[in-house]
């Protein structure tokens, strides 16, 4: 999706900046060989040329959004310091629905062992969610997780995603959010710190 290539979100925890070219091979194609990340992601290995080709795609379509989600501690401590040595994963939505255009499917991924279970994910798809209501239009969201992965389906539980539906077929469950007004004011202060700034603008490098 061309609209969110020159946006960079700024939290706490994480930096969300677009998916590009020079993310592909220093991290993001080494990620996708874990087997781990296979299961999780219900994905399967691509060559390096065919992550570039879906790196295309997603930067084409408008069907799809995505960030690479950045350790933003280490991203700030460290001057100078490149995206890809702070990358820890990346945050998506899917826009498919062709019936309904205010649905969105989202799903993110820690990929980054030492960085699981610190809030970085949880952080990541607040910034997400505010930014398909804001930017996108969006009033619901379905996130598809695999039944196994059960921290991912705590996560968006706590985040007032509730299951309402269960695959035996895919192993997976379906957690749905519906952003009521009360929702938008709860999600509203929850990413009340976060910034949107313009991607690679010089003033929102670190200092």
């Amino acid at each position: 999706m061309r609209l969110n290539q020159n946006t960079m979100l700024l939290g706490k925890k994480v930096v969300l900046v677009p998916y590009t070219s020079e993310h592909v091979p220093s991290r993001y194609h080494e990620w996708m060989k874990s087997e781990e990340l296979q299961r999780l992601t219900a994905s399967e290995p691509l060559t390096l040329e065919q992550e570039y080709a879906m790196q295309r795609s997603w930067r084409e379509d408008a069907d799809k959004c995505t960030f690479i989600v950045l350790d933003a501690e280490k991203w700030q401590a460290q001057p100078g310091a490149t995206e890809e040595s702070c990358m820890v994963g990346d945050v998506n939505l899917f826009l498919t629905d062709l019936e309904d255009p205010t649905l969105g499917e989202i799903e993110v991924m820690i990929a980054e062992p030492s960085c699981r279970g610190k809030g970085l994910g949880t952080e990541a798809v607040l910034a997400m969610l505010s930014y398909g209501v804001t930017r996108l239009g969006l009033t619901k969201f379905e996130a598809k997780i695999g039944q196994e992965n059960e921290p991912s389906i705590r996560m968006f539980q706590k985040l007032h995603f509730e299951q309402i539906a269960a695959s035996s077929v895919f192993q997976e469950v379906t957690l749905r959010l519906t952003v009521s007004e009360s929702e938008h004011q709860w999600l509203l202060k929850q990413t009340s710190h976060v910034e949107e700034k313009p991607y690679r603008d010089e003033s929102a490098e670190p200092c």
